[in-house]
C-alpha cells in the first residue's frame, strides 16, 4: 500500500509505522505516573501533617485519618503488598481516634491517663528528626557523586646518586696514606725536582690503563707509591687535585665510608667514539 503526505507515527526496524497495528498489546501496568513516593507510613503520616500546618503535638486525628485512608485506598488497588504496611498504619489511627471517643481513664493515682496521641506522636518527632540528619548527610561532598579522586603517576628514575666526595674525606685518606708511608720509609736526605704536571700525566696514564683493562674505576690507594717517601705522595696528591679541578678525573665514593675511587672524566668526544 502507498502512502503519500502522511506523517510516520514512528519507526519499526527502520522502517516508517503510519497506522498502530490492530494486535499490538499494552500490559494494564506497563506506565504508572507516581505524584508522591513515600518511604514508608510515617512518611506519609508527616507530609500530610506539613502539608495540612497540623500541629504535631496536637494533631486533629479525624482529619489526618480521612486523608491517611483515601491515600491508602488509592495504593491497595495497585499494589497489595505495598499496602500491607500502610494498613497496620491505618488500624493504629482508626483505634487512636476511637479511644480519643472514649472519656479518658484515669491512672491509679487519680491523675488522667496518657494522651492516646502521644506515642503516635513520639514516633513522628523522632523519624522527623532522623530524616532531617539523614538529608544533612546527604549534603555533604560524597566520592563519585560530587567529586572524583585524582590519581597522579609519577615515574621516578632508577639511575643510582652517588654522594659527593667530601673534603674531610679526602682528607682522611690522605692521612691514613701519610701514616702508611712513614711506616715504611727510610731516612734519607736528599732533594728532588718534582715536577707536579710530570705527575698529572702520570696519573692519567695510570688511569688511562685501568681503562683500557676494562677496569675504569682505579682505588684511590693504587695511585700512590708511599715507597717513595712523603714528598712524592704530596706531589701526587696535588696533581690528583689539579686533574679534578680540571674536570679530567672524577673522584667518587659509593656511600659514606665506603672506599674511594678515581677514573677519567667522561668526555663528548670520547662518548662519540665510543
Amino acid at each position: 500500500m502507498e502512502v503519500v503526505d502522511q506523517v510516520a507515527l514512528a519507526k519499526l526496524y527502520g522502517e516508517p509505522l503510519f497506522a498502530m497495528p490492530q494486535d499490538l498489546y499494552i500490559p494494564p501496568d506497563a506506565l504508572e505516573v507516581f505524584l508522591e513516593a513515600f518511604e514508608g507510613p510515617l512518611d506519609l503520616l508527616l507530609y500530610l501533617i506539613r502539608k495540612q500546618n497540623f500541629n504535631i503535638l496536637d494533631i486533629p486525628m479525624a482529619a489526618l485519618t480521612k486523608q491517611y485512608l483515601g491515600y491508602v485506598d488509592e495504593i491497595r488497588n495497585h499494589n497489595l503488598e505495598l499496602a500491607a504496611e500502610y494498613l497496620l498504619m491505618a488500624a493504629m489511627l482508626i483505634e487512636i481516634k476511637s479511644r480519643m471517643l472514649l472519656p479518658p481513664k484515669p491512672t491509679a493515682d487519680g491523675l488522667e491517663g496518657e494522651d492516646p496521641r502521644a506515642e503516635l506522636t513520639r514516633r513522628l518527632l523522632a523519624y522527623e528528626e532522623t530524616k532531617l540528619q539523614a538529608a544533612q548527610i546527604n549534603e555533604l561532598p560524597q566520592l563519585g557523586r560530587d567529586f572524583l579522586r585524582t590519581q597522579v603517576l609519577i615515574e621516578q628514575s632508577l639511575a643510582p646518586r652517588w654522594p659527593d666526595v667530601h673534603a674531610v674525606d679526602l682528607q682522611g685518606a690522605w692521612a691514613d696514606l701519610v701514616r702508611r708511608a712513614k711506616l715504611v720509609t727510610n731516612h734519607k736526605i736528599s732533594r728532588e725536582a718534582l715536577s707536579v704536571r710530570e705527575y698529572m700525566s702520570h696519573l692519567l696514564r695510570q688511569l688511562t690503563a685501568h681503562l683500557q683493562s676494562g677496569r675504569p674505576f682505579a682505588p684511590f690507594e693504587s695511585l700512590f707509591d708511599p715507597a717513595k717517601g712523603v714528598p712524592v705522595l704530596v706531589v701526587t696528591f696535588v696533581a690528583m687535585l689539579e686533574l679534578s679541578r680540571e674536570a679530567l678525573i672524577e673522584v667518587t665514593q659509593a656511600e659514606a665510608f665506603a672506599p674511594i675511587y678515581v677514573r677519567l672524566a667522561y668526555s663528548p668526544i670520547e662518548e662519540a667514539v665510543n
